[in-house]
């Protein structure tokens, strides 16, 4: 759909909303792609996305919810009545459920969970206990299970039956039970759909499937998607029973999600999504809280600036060569703060290996700290034609550099020992932390050098 038509889209569903005609407005939005659906909701007004959910049944609200981030899919079941809220999710498959339900306010989501039958509401809180980032937070609970000596036209037959049950749900397999309950194999619908009426589908399963436990993370899941061409993968329980099932797609999304989510937090915005369609005093806020101790932060760092007053009013040159060291050495340490992010993320080290973190880094922090420091050497006593200057700006370089590549392996580390979001503070800590150094550093080599570098 072209630009044009995407800003006529959502101006229609205005009109439409406003003039109440709401069968329209649902066949509009019937017609729109995810991205559309979205981007038409949030420009209407609050009143107006009220009202066009008040008006839909519960599977087309619960339709124009599943076409919507996540965030804003939670702001509008909290606008919702309690008891319309419950009818919206009851239309929604299990994961589903359970992801709203864990990112709504503990009060609107209790209010909500008491609207819903109790067998439906202990499901969404069993899965909503699990992380979210593991099999048994991203499992649907939605799956074909039969035992292994029912028939092909048994199953079939069962299938048929519960048609208007399973029409709305991704179905690729059937997963075949023993007579204790436990996972015996897998069959793919094909050589279900394809096989005599009269055979057992015990025998035409495959055998000893690869299943994985509910507390499969999340970089587990992606490493055995990117194996196996599997479509979905089995959950079961310590002794070996179906639970659940993992999608491909579920999984893809999840890492993408991830990777959003720690950019956002590295980029200073916090509390989750943010979205401008949402209330201005709550963007606000939420940015502020970032903001406001950068403030500090950065005193802290110009305070270092302060002090050596004097050295900088003798040699002008150097608020040149400040800014270049602090930037140079920050980019150093966001490189260090990713690689360990990462490897925290995959468990490739823990958070107690500091030694060996450290180790690493300043090997690595050695060569670019030196290459780093003779090219800004260079620079210095090529433009000013002062070989001191030049030694105190590569040296502040050089060292600088070795600060910030080990504070940013380590800070992730100990960040995560503590229970802290590495992705969250270690931008500004190591900001901060290499600034002062880099101001520091520079400023007092020139100090010390101050007679050989100004004019006699």
């Amino acid at each position: 759909m072209s630009e044009k038509s995407e800003e006529k889209s959502w101006q229609d569903l205005e009109r439409l909303v406003g003039t109440s005609d709401m069968s329209g407005a649902e066949a509009l939005l019937a017609e729109m792609s995810a991205g559309e659906t979205a981007r038409a909701v949030s420009r209407l007004d609050v009143a107006d996305r009220d009202q066009l959910l008040a008006s839909m049944s519960a599977e087309g609200a619960a339709n124009l919810v599943d076409e919507l981030p996540e965030a804003q899919a939670v702001e509008l079941l909290e606008r919702m009545d309690p008891e319309r809220a419950a009818d919206v999710l009851l239309e929604l498959s299990s994961d589903e459920r359970a992801d709203l339900v864990t990112e709504l306010d503990r009060d609107d989501a209790e209010q909500i969970l008491a609207e819903l039958p109790p067998l439906e509401a202990a499901q969404i809180r069993a899965l909503a206990a699990y992380d979210k980032h593991v099999a048994g937070g991203l499992m649907a609970t939605e799956f074909l299970v039969y035992p292994q000596d029912a028939s092909v036209g048994e199953v079939v037959n069962d299938l048929r039956r519960r048609v208007d049950e399973y029409e709305d749900e991704d179905i690729q397999y059937v997963y075949v039970i023993a007579s204790t309950g436990a996972l015996a194999g897998v069959l793919r619908l094909r050589d279900l759909l394809l096989s005599p009426s009269r055979l057992q589908i015990g025998g035409l399963m495959i055998p000893e499937p690869l299943t994985v436990l509910p507390d499969a993370s999340l970089d587990q899941l992606a490493d055995l998607f990117d194996t196996h061409a599997f479509l979905g993968l089995p959950v079961v329980d310590a002794i070996g029973i179906p639970i659940g099932v993992v999608q491909r797609a579920d999984v893809e999304e999840a890492v993408g999600g991830r990777s959003d989510s720690d950019y956002l937090k590295t980029a200073g915005i916090v509390g989750g999504e943010e979205f401008r369609s949402m209330p201005l005093w709550s963007r606000s806020l939420r940015r502020l809280s970032w903001l406001t101790p950068n403030i500090a932060l950065n005193l802290i760092a110009a305070s270092v600036i302060a002090a050596h007053e004097e050295t900088i009013a003798a040699v002008v040159a150097l608020a040149f060569f400040l800014p270049i060291i602090s930037d140079m050495s920050g980019c150093s340490g966001n490189q260090a703060i990713a690689v360990s992010v990462r490897e925290l993320t995959l468990g490739l080290v823990r958070p107690t290996e500091l030694f060996y973190v450290w180790v690493k880094e300043i090997r690595v922090g050695l060569i670019n700290g030196l290459a780093l420091g003779l090219v800004m050497a260079g620079v210095a006593w090529a433009w000013q034609g002062n070989g001191y200057l030049g030694l105190a700006v590569g040296a502040a370089m050089f060292i600088n550099t070795l600060v910030s590549v080990s504070m940013g392996g380590l800070i992730p580390q100990i960040l995560k020992r503590f229970g802290q979001d590495p992705a969250l503070a270690s931008g500004p800590i190591l900001t901060t932390a290499t600034d002062m150094c880099g101001f520091f550093l520079l400023l007092t080599f020139a100090s010390h050098l101050l007679p050989y570098l100004t004019p006699s």
